[in-house]
Protein backbone atom coordinates (compact mmCIF):
# COMPACT_ATOMS: atom_id res chain seq x y z
CA UNK A 1 0.00 0.00 0.00
CA UNK A 2 1.17 3.47 -0.83
CA UNK A 3 -0.52 6.82 -0.21
CA UNK A 4 -1.38 8.87 -3.29
CA UNK A 5 -2.70 12.43 -3.54
CA UNK A 6 -5.65 13.02 -5.85
CA UNK A 7 -7.13 16.36 -6.89
CA UNK A 8 -10.92 16.43 -7.06
CA UNK A 9 -13.54 19.13 -7.54
CA UNK A 10 -15.49 20.08 -4.42
CA UNK A 11 -19.06 20.92 -5.49
CA UNK A 12 -19.91 22.57 -2.18
CA UNK A 13 -17.08 25.12 -2.31
CA UNK A 14 -16.53 25.20 -6.08
CA UNK A 15 -12.78 24.61 -5.66
CA UNK A 16 -10.25 21.94 -6.50
CA UNK A 17 -9.18 20.11 -3.37
CA UNK A 18 -6.58 17.50 -2.58
CA UNK A 19 -7.23 14.21 -0.84
CA UNK A 20 -5.04 11.24 -0.04
CA UNK A 21 -6.08 7.71 -0.94
CA UNK A 22 -4.37 4.37 -0.47
CA UNK A 23 -3.30 2.49 -3.55
CA UNK A 24 -2.41 -1.19 -3.59
CA UNK A 25 0.74 -1.98 -5.54
CA UNK A 26 2.59 -5.18 -6.23
CA UNK A 27 6.34 -4.80 -5.79
CA UNK A 28 7.61 -8.27 -6.41
CA UNK A 29 6.88 -11.83 -7.34
CA UNK A 30 8.14 -15.02 -5.85
CA UNK A 31 7.81 -18.49 -7.23
CA UNK A 32 9.48 -21.82 -7.10
CA UNK A 33 9.79 -22.04 -3.33
CA UNK A 34 9.23 -25.23 -1.38
CA UNK A 35 8.34 -26.43 2.11
CA UNK A 36 9.62 -24.30 5.00
CA UNK A 37 11.07 -21.70 2.64
CA UNK A 38 7.61 -20.86 1.36
CA UNK A 39 6.18 -20.60 4.86
CA UNK A 40 8.91 -18.19 5.98
CA UNK A 41 8.54 -16.16 2.80
CA UNK A 42 4.75 -15.93 3.19
CA UNK A 43 5.00 -14.86 6.84
CA UNK A 44 7.62 -12.23 6.01
CA UNK A 45 5.49 -10.94 3.13
CA UNK A 46 2.47 -10.70 5.44
CA UNK A 47 4.43 -8.76 8.06
CA UNK A 48 5.76 -6.33 5.46
CA UNK A 49 2.28 -5.85 3.94
CA UNK A 50 0.69 -5.21 7.35
CA UNK A 51 3.42 -2.74 8.32
CA UNK A 52 3.07 -0.98 4.99
CA UNK A 53 -0.71 -0.68 5.44
CA UNK A 54 -0.36 0.82 8.94
CA UNK A 55 2.34 3.32 7.94
CA UNK A 56 0.64 4.31 4.67
CA UNK A 57 -2.74 4.56 6.38
CA UNK A 58 -1.29 6.86 9.02
CA UNK A 59 0.28 9.07 6.37
CA UNK A 60 -3.04 9.26 4.50
CA UNK A 61 -4.98 10.18 7.66
CA UNK A 62 -2.54 12.94 8.60
CA UNK A 63 -2.46 14.21 5.01
CA UNK A 64 -6.25 14.32 4.81
CA UNK A 65 -6.45 16.27 8.09
CA UNK A 66 -4.00 18.82 6.68
CA UNK A 67 -5.97 19.01 3.42
CA UNK A 68 -9.22 19.44 5.41
CA UNK A 69 -7.75 22.47 7.22
CA UNK A 70 -6.55 23.81 3.87
CA UNK A 71 -10.07 23.43 2.46
CA UNK A 72 -11.57 25.29 5.42
CA UNK A 73 -9.38 28.29 4.55
CA UNK A 74 -10.49 28.24 0.91
CA UNK A 75 -14.20 27.50 1.34
CA UNK A 76 -16.33 30.56 2.04
CA UNK A 77 -19.92 29.42 2.41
Amino acid sequence: MVPRTDIVFDDDCKILKRQMVLEVQQYGYFGGCSNDGCAVLLVATGVVAATSAVVSGSIAVVGNVVYWFERQGQCFK
